[in-house]
């Protein structure tokens, strides 16, 4: 059913009745927005935080996280009015529905305002980002389905669906570990929606710990690429995002006959561009009910896509329109930049101070083992694949990898912000590119969404040779692709 819609449903595809009344959502943003401003105050006035390079709005979530119910509730106890801490329960509620809401417009906004180049170009660019991130998606699932045959479910007694763990949690983050509860409760595995969700929590902490860490390593080491000096010059707006006088004049033009703000016109741009990405994922859900789902008994895979990537596509199909009818003038790149930045920000604080630590409890060993081999082979993979994987900016490019594939795909935009925070290295565009090839099929996609099904109907042991072989595929294909794609450098340098 298309029709009613409401704000969460446009987010996360169901109405589940929330606790809270549109009151609630307002003053839910009045609050974080002035946890903002003290996270920025906090930043500004300890310079270890400076040091680490930790974004304010990391500071911010830290802050939100100890005043609400994970810490400062804990230490006060049940029945106590600071139980959930100084922050009412409606708007924590509203706070763990941002971060599915909100990386929506962050990946609308990445391709509105920008030149789109052609299918090869996009190809040449995402490649080696897309040999990279697979890479470390299929991982994820041999990592955990050898734990699961050797140690989960013979020692700890898990059901051998505990092998897609890592992968629903740390490549899929809180959403699809959320949206995958109920599947895995009706597979059998009652214990796996709060391990998986614990993994997300650990994955979403974890990920800006050793991302900052990474990032310091990798500032001291030499392999960030973009320099403080480079990102100096970035104040001023790069070229390829400098503007002629004629289309400033243009598109002020425009705005005045149409009597509207450029800030609302480009609110109606992104919203366009979900509207557009959420009709897309509908019809997706049609034909997977019309062709292998009549009656809702088959196996549900397309409607486990998430929106955002269709959102991206839905602002690529926005931004051509607007080339082809040549009305590309009235997006200003800057402040679409600006939208998504707020986004970005207010998606990074909601989900750390949703996370709820309580959850870390049960199950202990197995939850510690799978935390500790996933958070292993994603920095591995870092540090031994990215250099030979992506020929350029590995550093830059492959870190946003890290972040994404350890509970969120916000958190790779912020490490990608730490290390270039002027989009010197096209980072930005190679990871927005890559999510084409990428999230259709893991991180919350298709195989994300078939993986406990199939380790059900098939066992470990196939499903385990099979991601093994796709592991092996996109090794082969990265290792080859960068020796490609550096001797064809080679070649174009001693041409010229």
């Amino acid at each position: 059913m298309l029709v009613p819609l409401n704000f969460m449903a446009l987010a996360q595809g169901s109405n589940p009745g929330p606790s809270y009344d549109f009151q609630d959502v307002f003053f839910a943003f009045i609050i974080l927005g002035c946890l903002l401003l003290m996270g920025r105050w906090i930043r500004q006035n300890i310079p270890l935080l400076q040091t680490l390079y930790l974004p304010s709005s990391i500071v911010t979530g830290l802050l939100a996280l100890l005043l609400g119910p994970a810490v400062l509730g804990a230490i006060m106890g049940e029945g106590n009015f600071l139980s959930t801490g100084i922050f009412p329960q409606p708007v924590l509620d509203v706070w763990g529905k941002i971060p599915g809401v909100f990386i929506n417009v962050v990946f609308a906004t990445i391709f509105l305002g920008e030149f789109i180049p052609s299918p090869r170009d996009i190809w040449r660019l995402a490649s080696p980002q897309v040999a990279f991130g697979q890479s470390i998606a299929w991982g994820q699932y041999v990592v955990g389905l050898l734990l699961a045959l050797t140690v989960l479910t013979p020692v700890f007694g898990l059901d051998p669906i505990s092998g897609a763990l890592i992968e629903i949690g740390f490549e899929g983050g809180h959403g699809t570990a959320a949206g995958m509860a109920e599947t895995l409760s009706k597979l059998g595995f009652a214990e796996g929606p709060d391990l998986a969700l614990g993994l997300a929590t650990v994955g979403i902490v974890s990920g800006v710990v050793t991302g900052v860490m990474l990032a310091n390593w990798g500032r001291s080491q030499g392999h960030i690429s973009v320099t403080e000096e480079d990102n100096l010059e970035q104040e001023q707006p790069t070229e390829s995002h400098q503007e002629s006088p004629e289309t400033r004049t243009k598109r002020a033009t425009m705005l005045g006959s149409l009597l509207i703000d450029p800030l609302s016109l480009h609110f109606g741009f992104v919203a366009l561009a979900i509207a557009i990405g959420w009709l897309i994922q509908q019809g997706l859900n049609f034909i997977e009910s019309v062709i292998w789902n009549q009656g809702g008994e088959g196996l549900e895979i397309l409607s486990a896509i998430p929106l955002f990537p269709l959102a991206l596509v839905g602002g690529i199909i926005v931004q051509l329109f607007l080339e082809r009818w040549h009305l590309s003038y009235l997006i200003d790149r800057r402040l679409m930049n600006h939208i998504g930045g707020v986004a970005l920000d207010v998606t990074i604080v909601a989900a750390l101070a949703s996370i709820s630590l309580a959850v870390l409890v049960g199950n202990f060993g197995a939850f510690l083992l799978l935390s500790v081999a996933g958070i292993t082979w994603n920095i591995l993979c870092f540090i031994y694949l990215a250099p030979r994987i992506i020929p350029t900016y590995w550093f830059e490019r492959g870190i946003g990898d890290v972040g994404q594939s350890m509970g969120v795909t916000a958190t790779g935009l912020l490490l990608m912000q730490m290390v270039d925070p002027h989009k010197r290295s096209g980072a930005f565009e190679s990871f927005a590119y890559k999510q084409l090839f990428f999230e259709p099929i893991v991180g919350g996609g298709l195989f994300t969404a078939a993986a406990p099904t199939l380790i059900v109907q098939f066992g470990p042991i196939p499903v385990l040779l099979l991601t093994l072989a796709l592991l092996a595929f996109w090794l082969i294909f990265g290792f080859w692709n960068y020796r490609q794609i550096v001797t064809q450098r080679s070649k174009d340098a001693e041409a010229n």
